[in-house]
């Protein structure tokens, strides 16, 4: 890694699939192997407006239990802790590797610092465990998990993976937010299998299908039986997947004094909701409803010197809003599943000055619209969630950088008046290795 470094450095570090930005490189027989990862840290002042939430699914931060306003906390960022761990050879004319990782937080909110196990505040996250064979001539196969593959440029090219973005207020959280759920949908880590093209002139697609996680969908819905049964009343039914999810992404990158890449991904996803009415034939058939959920991107990022530009969009239906599947149904009175259309994107610039330090400013904005019969009036589900986010990033060596960061959120809701917003500075560092 050079002085500068640069956003892709991070993404490597993701995706470990860059040999150009190795780590610590150790022979062993007929295998290479690459240690990599970073350390990360940051202190974060947070500063929210209401008490209590008042939006669904919003994401600026709110006050404590006790009414404080002003929250501090220790974190990694949007970028957890990562050590990981790649080896490749070259057998039977197959390029082969295989990765494992594991990514370790900084902080936890107990007593001791030693109880965060379980759920936001787990003290190690698993995140890649895959392999992959193929050759120049005819592309790659991956197999085990990784990070999906629909809004996976997203969040690499996000400048805020060097930082802290959004959710710097969860003290203790093994990760930050970023840009997730301010202007693009989070990829997440998912079990597949993909196949991608070698690199023609420039030009490469992949294609995959991903493990139907339960949690991948795995919001509650309301399902009312007063039309069935005559008793007005409401019973939870949890959504599932009950195929394969398939994505894929087509990419062009090209090299000069002015580079970059343009992309566009998809993914599709079936889900179904059922409710367990303790035997109740009569009502349980009509509490059962599937959809589709579908979306997809389109983004650009150009470098023109010191300067970097970094373009966004993203269009779905059914598949919610900053989570894949999150807040993405209405249940209907009939008992049926009404999707929510949603899209959102961000902007981005950075510029490198003559110190090395890279200054940049986002924009991002996350939108979720209300389903074919659901009211709007009153309504507390989250309209948008909306970032801006200035920061600068100073290589201190040419591993280590020190990052400031000011983050201010903003969510409404669908109803009148419905808002909560928060703001946020963060100073820490971050070392790559």
């Amino acid at each position: 890694m050079n002085n500068k470094i640069k956003l892709a450095v991070a993404g490597a570090v993701l995706s470990a699939a860059s040999v150009a930005n190795a780590g610590i490189i150790i022979p062993a027989g007929d295998w290479t192997i690459d240690i990599n990862g970073n350390v990360n840290a940051f202190a974060t002042w947070t500063n929210a407006d209401n008490h209590a939430a008042e939006v669904t699914g919003g994401l600026a931060s709110n006050q404590d239990a006790t009414g404080e306003d002003n929250t501090q906390g220790i974190n990694t960022g949007l970028l957890p802790s990562w050590l990981g761990f790649t080896g490749t050879t070259r057998q039977n004319d197959l390029d082969v590797s295989f990765t494992i990782s594991m990514q370790p937080g900084v902080s936890e909110n107990s007593a001791t610092g030693d109880n965060g196990s379980t759920g936001a505040y787990a003290a190690t996250l698993w995140r890649q465990a895959f392999i992959t064979f193929g050759d120049k001539s005819w592309g790659t196969v991956k197999l085990g998990k990784d990070l999906g593959i629909f809004a996976g440029q997203a969040i690499l090219n996000d400048m805020t993976l060097l930082g802290v973005g959004g959710g710097a207020g969860n003290s203790g959280a093994v990760t930050t937010l970023g840009g997730i759920g301010s202007g693009y949908i989070y990829p997440a880590w998912k079990g597949q299998i993909s196949y991608t093209t070698p690199n023609m002139n420039g030009f490469t697609a992949t294609i995959g299908i991903t493990n139907p996680n339960q949690g991948q969908f795995g919001d509650s819905v309301a399902f009312s039986t007063s039309a069935v049964s005559g008793t007005v009343s409401t019973v939870a039914a949890e959504l599932y997947q009950d195929r394969f999810g398939v994505e894929g992404q087509l990419m062009y990158e090209w090299t000069g004094e002015v580079s970059g890449k343009v992309w566009a991904s998809g993914a599709t996803y079936d889900s179904t909701a059922k409710a367990d009415l303790a035997g109740n034939a009569a009502t349980t058939s009509a509490l059962s409803d599937s959809y589709t959920a579908h979306v997809y991107d389109i983004g650009a990022a150009v470098t023109v010197g010191n300067l970097g530009l970094v373009g966004y969009y993203y269009n779905g239906d059914g598949v919610g809003t900053t989570f894949m599947g999150s807040n993405g149904v209405f249940t209907a009175a009939d008992g049926n599943l009404n999707t929510r259309d949603s899209d959102g994107g961000y902007v981005q610039a950075t510029y490198v000055i003559p110190t090395g330090t890279k200054l940049g400013v986002s924009w991002g904005v996350s939108n979720l619209d209300t389903a074919s019969g659901e009211a709007s009036a009153a309504n507390a589900l989250v309209d948008s969630n909306e970032r801006w986010t200035v920061g600068a990033y100073h290589p201190l060596t040419k591993h280590l950088n020190l990052v400031a960061e000011y983050n201010d959120m903003d969510s409404e809701g669908h109803g009148a008046g419905l808002q909560d917003e928060s703001s946020s500075f963060s100073l820490g560092a971050i070392l790559f290795f």
